[in-house]
């Protein structure tokens, strides 16, 4: 096997690599570990992402890039793969797009176990390493790669800086920063920018072309990714796509499941199983009712667009205010994607107001006007607010959510 070849194509794509602009997680990932798996959407950066940490952290031939996309991987053992780049001094195997490599979880464990190297490997967002047949669970340490927030399109825009702000920093003082941010940029002119085309990093290459590229994403997750992962017959597909297209014209949507099962000629089981797919493929966002608690047969309180961009390349006129909870469950969602939590929930759909957050705090959302009329009496309620630049009291710009990651 020439090794040669690859360190070629990898020193091919590290030329191109910027290292001026870096996702959130850049910083994150702790590469002293043995086993790491990056998952995430498509377009969401991963690539970039390992180039970057090669590019910055490694050097000598100690590290080398792979992608299981090309076909080269499809005819040789990933692990004899491996084993080789290790007896030729190799440390560290990053191996992009693994969940297109047969029994990819077991080739895994084996470099885990038998050879002398770390292994990072970035799959789909629908990867559920718990059930990978090798048991990558005690083995690989998981992160996350979420489509891009506000506060980072601002960055990769050129627009400004900022650091990002925990949720406690956003409630216990949103008057400062928010004011501090108003004195460097526009922020509502950007956030509706924002909320059309900042969710992925592609939007630099070419706006004009931007909602058809999402549109490809969904389509290549719908026709091969869950296909793929989930043994879904391609038969189903088309009808997975009718139940998005209505849950896009519809959101903030108030499933009924028997409804859906008509329109789209899906059984009830199917409708649950192919939400939970849709959600795993960050296509959507669910919300359930914390008293309800969290079960793969419960009915969603609510259903959204996993984000706003998604939406417009979905449906050509989407509400705003589906627009507004879309974002704001997205950030949230997104801000803690990576907490240790047994079942990952930290909004609900909430009894008063819109949604509860860390089991805490009731948000109500809306327009610049919105009252705390539904919300009066609760402890600990705010209202996120759209047009607004600055807040007053317990109401907090929406934008503002935007800056938490």
């Amino acid at each position: 096997m020439d090794l040669q070849y690859f360190f070629e194509e990898q020193d091919k794509l590290l030329d191109k690599v910027s290292m001026s602009k870096k996702r959130y997680l850049f910083e994150s990932i702790d590469l002293n570990l043995k086993c790491i798996a990056i998952l995430g959407q498509r377009g969401v950066g991963k690539t970039t992402l390992m180039l970057q940490m090669i590019k910055s952290k490694y050097n000598n031939n100690k590290a080398l890039y792979i992608s299981i996309d090309s076909p080269f991987f499809q005819s040789i053992s990933l692990y004899e793969f491996a084993k080789e780049f290790e007896q030729m001094g190799g440390e560290v195997l990053f191996v992009d797009e693994v969940h297109k490599y047969p029994n990819w979880s077991s080739h895994i464990k084996e470099i885990y176990d038998k050879l002398d190297i770390k292994v990072i490997f970035s799959g789909s967002s629908i990867l559920k390493i718990s059930k990978q047949n090798g048991d990558l669970s005690r083995r690989a340490v998981v992160y996350t790669l979420e489509n891009l927030s506000f506060r980072e399109y601002l960055l990769f825009s050129d627009i400004e800086n900022f650091k990002p702000l925990s949720l406690e920093d956003i409630l216990t003082n949103h008057q400062s920063y928010a004011k501090d941010i108003v004195k460097q940029i526009k922020p509502l002119k950007y956030f509706k920018e924002y909320l059309k085309v900042g969710a992925y990093p592609f939007f630099l290459e070419d706006r004009s072309v931007y909602h058809k590229r999402v549109a490809q994403i969904l389509n290549i997750i719908l026709e091969s990714d869950l296909p793929y992962i989930n043994q879904i017959e391609m038969a189903q597909i088309s009808k997975l796509k009718k139940l998005l297209y209505l849950l896009a014209v519809s959101v903030p949507f108030v499933p009924n499941i028997t409804d859906l099962s008509q329109s789209t000629n899906i059984s009830r089981p199917k409708i649950y199983e192919y939400l939970q797919y849709l959600e795993d493929a960050k296509i959507i966002n669910s919300l359930r009712s914390k008293d309800k608690g969290y079960s793969i047969m419960s009915k969603p309180q609510k259903l959204f667009m996993q984000n706003s961009n998604i939406s417009y390349a979905v449906t050509q006129n989407p509400n705003i205010g589906a627009l507004r909870e879309t974002f704001f469950v997205n950030q949230i969602k997104n801000y803690y994607a990576d907490s240790s939590s047994f079942l990952d929930e930290y909004i609900y759909s909430a009894k008063q107001g819109d949604f509860l957050v860390d089991g805490r705090y009731t948000f109500e959302i809306g327009g610049k006007n919105k009252s705390f009329k539904q919300i009066k009496d609760i402890p600990n309620s705010f209202i996120a607010a759209d047009d607004i630049e600055v807040g007053f009291g317990d109401k907090i710009p929406l934008w503002l959510f935007g800056f938490l990651y």
